[in-house]
Formats: C-alpha cells, structure tokens, sequence
C-alpha cells in the first residue's frame, strides 16, 4: 500500500515548522500519514506529488499576499482552499461579517487610490478614546499601533503611520481600541473539521504606535492561556464561521479555523477570523485533544 503524504506548509524563519505544529509529524505517522514540513515558496518544490497541503505557519505572506494566492492556487490539493486563502488574507471580510449582523468592531476603511491628504486622514480619525491604526493586509499585529486622539504627538503618530501605509498602495483600517482587552485580552476559539475544539486567552498586544515587532520579525510576541468559551462567544464564533462558508460557497467544514472575539459594551465582537495560517494552541486542548481531532481531520481527507 502506498503511503500517504501531507505537506505541512511553513515559511523559512520556521523551516521545521512552530512548536505547536512540530507534534503533527508524529501523530500523523501513527496514522499511517509521512506529514513532511516544506516552506511555501522554496524553489523547486514537487507540490502535486503531495496529496495534501496543509497551510500552517506561513507567516511571512502579508507583504506579498498575491504571490502567497497566486502559490496556493498552483497547489493541486490544499486546505484551507485557495479560495478561502484569498478571502480571508484581506481583512475587507469584515465587511461581510457586519452585513450579516455579526458583531464586529466598528471600522473606517481608507482607500489608498483615494489619496487622502494629512487633514483628511485626520478627520477620519476618532475625536475620542484610543483607536488602531492598520493595514487590511498583515499577520501577527505587524504594522499595526494603538493612538490617543487627545495627545496632539500620538494622532501626529497616527497620521504619520496611516499616511505610510497609503502611500505604499495598502488600504488602512482605523478602529475603536476596545478597552477590554488590557484586562481580558481576546479571546480565540478553535475549530477543526467544524467543530468548535477549545478557547484560549491572548494578551494585549498593542500599548502604543506601530514598531517593530519581536523576535523573528513576523509577529508580535503572545502570551496564552486556556479560558471556557461562553456559550455566547460559541455562538457568534459559530455565526461568523456560517457567514463565511455562505459568502465562499462551502459545502464541506473547514480543516481549520480560529475565532479571535473581544468583549464589547454589548457582548462578543469578532476582531479577526483566522482561515489561513492560524496558531491553533493545541496544547490548550479540552477533553477531546485538538491535536487527535486535527490528525484524525487530515488523515481522512488523504485516505
């Protein structure tokens, strides 16, 4: 019998993959699956003679989003598909989620070909509390700052930052800092094959204006924990999941997915869904391990 074999997409700064993906190989052996690590765009690589591959720690893709697309849909056998790729690395999808009544944060969205001059961006700015600054296309918090609107140096900031990133042709996103992070952080629920697996707890992230990031340069560095999903946050988590698979016609549950909600005025609100390259903290599993959950998942769409 031919053995099966799974690409666990990578980027190089992780050729053998994060810590949280390393355990797959193994599991994924025990199934009688050889899951190899291979980053995305090394040269040279035999995509078709995988018969899957599974997008995980990509995470130097936001700089060239189109390039990383343009791969994906070279790939014969991918998961999270393309299409899904596509959709989900522009954070326009928001817009979506809100039209279906999902609960989102409220966003301003800046088109660079609008080439907005400093007074304008300055008017789209709040006139009060903190607000966020970012660009539609990012991963890990890159690029992304946190402004005062009533400190005149911290809106200059903002401005500066916002201007940057239009005149480098990146739409930009300005939203309300919601306060409620900097004592219960998010809060990112994890589904495999649709099903909801557990939850955990992500710090704040953002204290101040955009720099650079930590450590390998592609995220900002995370501290975690597990937390129970409240059957509220389980049902707009759920909600956003069924908008999506609405909006891109899927018919079968995503290999994948993650759920990143904070706590607004009124309850949960959706800050990203993550359908490309999401950490999935399977060592903050609940009574059914993710990690057997994902190499069960895998294993049976090679099979």
């Amino acid at each position: 019998m031919t053995t099966k074999r799974v690409a666990l997409a990578t980027c190089s700064d992780l050729p053998q993959l994060d810590a949280d993906d390393k355990p797959l190989v193994a599991a994924l052996a025990d199934r009688g699956v050889t899951a190899e690590p291979v980053v995305w765009d090394a040269p040279d690589v035999d995509w078709p003679a995988y018969d899957l591959v599974v997008v995980r720690s990509t995470w130097d893709y936001s700089t060239r989003r189109e390039e990383f697309v343009a791969w994906a849909e070279s790939v014969p056998r991918i998961a999270n598909s393309a299409d899904v790729l596509r959709w989900n690395t522009d954070k326009s999808y928001l817009r979506a989620l809100e039209a279906a009544s999902v609960p989102v944060i409220p966003t301003i969205w800046l088109d660079p070909a609008r080439h907005f001059s400093k007074r304008a961006v300055h008017t789209r700015m709040p006139a009060f509390g903190d607000f966020v600054v970012k660009p539609v296309v990012s991963a890990g918090a890159k690029d992304t700052g946190r402004y005062q609107p009533v400190s005149a140096q911290s809106r200059a900031l903002a401005i500066e930052h916002a201007r940057r990133l239009l005149d480098s042709g990146r739409w930009v996103m300005i939203q309300p800092y919601v306060t409620s992070v900097d004592t219960t952080g998010e809060t990112c629920l994890t589904f495999v094959d649709g099903v909801f697996q557990h939850a955990t707890r992500k710090n704040a992230l953002l204290t101040g204006p955009s720099r650079p990031t930590v450590g390998l340069g592609l995220y900002m560095e995370e501290k975690m924990s597990p937390v129970e999903a409240t059957p509220e946050q389980l049902s707009v988590a759920t909600k956003a999941l069924e908008v999506a698979a609405a909006e891109l016609g899927l018919t079968d549950p995503l290999l994948y997915a993650r759920v990143d909600l904070v706590s607004g005025d009124e309850g949960p609100l959706v800050i990203e869904l993550e359908l490309t390259e999401p950490s999935l903290w399977m060592q903050y599993s609940g009574a059914v391990p993710t990690l057997t959950r994902f190499a069960d998942a895998i294993a049976a769409r090679v099979a």
